[in-house]
């Protein structure tokens, strides 16, 4: 009733236009490493697994990768699945510091399966799972922080871990790749005390902070939201 009243979608993971074009930054970083000559590895933060299905697109349409590696949080269905071949939600979801990736049922996880023929043992001869605390995630900040300068967000921090811990696993020379899908400044209550220091928020983002919030308030009930919407639009 509402998509034949008003032009509706959703802007988020679920919706195969915005992994479309998600899938060409994996085939922007295959462009750049190619001359190594190694084979590629993704580690991508993954929460809804909307960015992960997106590089396995990429594959599917003939971009070579060597590995696919999901890093989650503690939310960690989908590592335990690559491990134990058996799914289960958690619900309600686990609250962490990587707060974009505290899904605990991907909306994704299915189309991820149907991505690689629906068999399992395609999933896992080509997806590696880990999953990380709070703890880890803060300890690897501070030490990529105090080795090299770079400030990380808790997501990325948990893609580098992966990485780092797949390349332990691994005896063949590859080209690594982990994501870093957002920027610190959006997470600064918990960057800032992990790493003890004032960080610098870049000039348009805090343009956008110092505007005035608004929110409207109402139940977790579709029939109030259908009724809200159709009065704000109409």
């Amino acid at each position: 009733e509402l998509r034949n009243e008003f032009n509706l979608a959703s802007a988020n993971s679920i919706n195969i236009a915005r992994l479309i074009p998600q899938a060409f930054y994996y085939v922007y970083a295959y462009a750049q490493l190619k001359k190594a000559g190694k084979p590629i590895v993704f580690s991508v933060p993954s929460g809804n697994f909307g960015n992960l299905s997106a590089g396995v697109i990429a594959w599917r349409m003939g971009m070579p990768v060597e590995r696919f590696i999901a890093a989650t949080n503690v939310n960690k269905v989908v590592p335990e699945y690559i491990e134990t071949a058996n799914f289960t939600p958690i619900n309600p979801s686990i609250s962490t510091i990587s707060n974009a990736m505290d899904v605990g049922n991907p909306s994704n996880f299915p189309r991820l399966k149907a991505l690689f023929g629906d068999s399992y043992d395609e999933l896992k001869n080509n997806l590696s799972g880990f999953y990380y605390t709070d703890e880890a995630t803060r300890l690897c900040m501070q030490d990529v922080y105090a080795r090299t300068g770079y400030v990380m967000c808790p997501h990325t921090a948990i893609a580098y871990l992966g990485l780092k811990e797949y390349l332990k696993q691994t005896d063949k020379e590859v080209s690594g790749v982990f994501h870093s899908t957002a920027h610190y400044a959006k997470f600064l209550p918990d960057v800032e005390p992990t790493l003890n220091k004032k960080l610098e928020i870049p000039k348009r983002l805090s343009e956008l902070l110092e505007k005035e919030k608004s929110a409207t308030q109402m139940a977790a009930d579709y029939g109030d939201f259908k009724a809200w919407l159709k009065e704000e639009l109409i």
